[in-house]
């Protein structure tokens, strides 16, 4: 695989969407690695090297990476992966770009490299849905297990399956925690979602179906969109 062949795929949704699950399991099908960025921080992390020291000052220090430096270790990642594996045809990007600014870095990193982005696919799923999602999360405070107080109740309703814990809400699962988490996104990613939807590389899918529906959906998609 030459560096200009590289496939950039990008998967946008709110949290809840099960943009994670579908991405882990579209990015193999189509011969795509599936690039988280917090992993991409991890990995580089625990590296012995230049760009590592950099990641590690704004941990150290807690600040945001900035979004240069988020490109510079997306590409040096990508340029490992293509040495160890020729075989993956490109990457599907979860959680990057995450607002305008993002975008903007990431465009302006392709136009150097003569690279472009492929597409980028939205998994839709309606406000209220997301609310019931997000809102009804149980975790066993002694193992951990979790559950849905609505899609995956534990089989009594009180307490864990697996070691019968009691059950609790996570402080951000709450309403009124979850409400905020959403505004963000949409106020962040409606930007992202009309800078794309204008260069004609948007694709909507429609994520309020069953899990195999919306994979299938996506890579209905995606196929003449992407080189493998």
């Amino acid at each position: 695989m030459t560096a200009h062949s590289v496939n950039y795929v990008i998967i946008v949704g709110p949290q809840g969407a099960g943009k994670g699950t579908q991405a882990a399991a579209v990015a193999p099908e189509l011969g795509l690695e599936h690039v988280a960025t917090g992993d991409l921080f991890r990995a580089i992390l625990k590296t012995d090297s230049d760009l590592g020291d950099e990641v590690r000052h704004y941990y150290d220090q807690g600040a945001l990476v900035p979004d240069e430096l988020t490109v510079r270790v997306l590409f040096a990642h990508i340029q490992r992966m293509q040495e160890s594996d020729p075989s993956i045809s490109g990457v599907l990007l979860d959680g990057f770009p995450r607002n305008r600014e993002q975008a903007d870095a990431l465009d302006s990193a392709l136009e150097d490299r003569g690279e472009a982005i492929s597409a980028v696919v939205l998994v839709d799923v309606p406000r209220d849905e997301l609310m019931k999602r997000l809102t009804g999360r149980l975790i066993c405070s002694e193992c951990g297990a979790t559950y849905h107080s609505e899609f995956n109740p534990p089989a009594n309703g009180e307490s864990c399956d697996v070691c019968g814990g009691s059950l609790y809400q996570r402080s951000d699962d709450t309403p009124e925690a979850v409400a905020q988490r959403l505004d963000i996104y949409y106020e962040q990613t409606e930007p992202i979602l009309q800078h794309y939807r204008e260069q004609d590389l948007l694709v909507e899918v429609d994520g309020n179906q069953e899990i195999d529906a919306v994979t299938r959906e996506i890579l209905q998609a995606l196929r003449p969109r992407v080189n493998t």
